[in-house]
């Protein structure tokens, strides 16, 4: 149990019996009163957001979890499939849960997975990956005008909005929060 005012973002909270990530958090302190915190939480089984308000001193339950290396394989319909690198035990994580991962995660990369009693909260992914542009439209030839920009398809099928110098081969950098591009990268 932590003081609801040492919750930070991306902390596991045990709200009503379910496992739930913070994803915003703002501290409050009005002038008249004491002080509480917002809180958005998002359930990780169920995917659903709720917000809610703690007073400050009031105690609320943090979730023990566990990081656990393991080496991304392959997805198919229904499952992404991981290999652990220190025991080579492979594993399945079910789709429908990190869905908004499925972009920014590489075959044969490893990552860190967020484990609570056997079952994956979180795969945590670098904020800001480089990935190769696979499909690119060339810029037209009078498109010239200061901050042109253009669609590109990378490696994993992301689509990126990227300035029109991009052509297919390059490697660029996106941030993998918002899946906009950052830079292209020199190899």
């Amino acid at each position: 149990m932590i003081k609801a005012s040492a919750v930070d973002k991306g902390m596991f909270l045990l709200t009503k019996g379910e496992p739930h990530v913070v994803t915003d958090r703002e501290f409050v302190k009005p002038g008249k009163g004491g002080a509480f915190v917002r809180l958005k939480l998002k359930n990780v089984k169920t995917g659903l957001v709720q917000r809610s308000v703690v007073k400050s001193h009031e105690l609320v339950e943090e979730v023990s979890v566990e990081g656990e290396k393991a080496q991304y394989l392959y997805a198919d319909d229904a499952s992404y499939h991981f290999m652990n690198t220190e025991n080579f035990e492979q594993f399945a994580i079910q789709r429908e849960a990190f869905e908004e991962k499925k972009h920014f995660m590489k075959e044969g990369e490893t990552y860190e997975i967020v484990m609570w009693d056997s079952t994956p909260l979180d795969i945590k992914i670098p904020l800001k990956d480089t990935f190769e542009v696979t499909v690119a439209e060339e810029g037209s030839r009078g498109d010239t005008v200061s901050g042109a920009t253009k669609m590109v398809t990378v490696e994993t099928e992301l689509q990126v909005k990227v300035p029109i110098f991009i052509k297919q081969g390059d490697k660029i950098l996106v941030n993998t929060n918002s899946g906009d591009y950052v830079e292209r990268v020199n190899t």
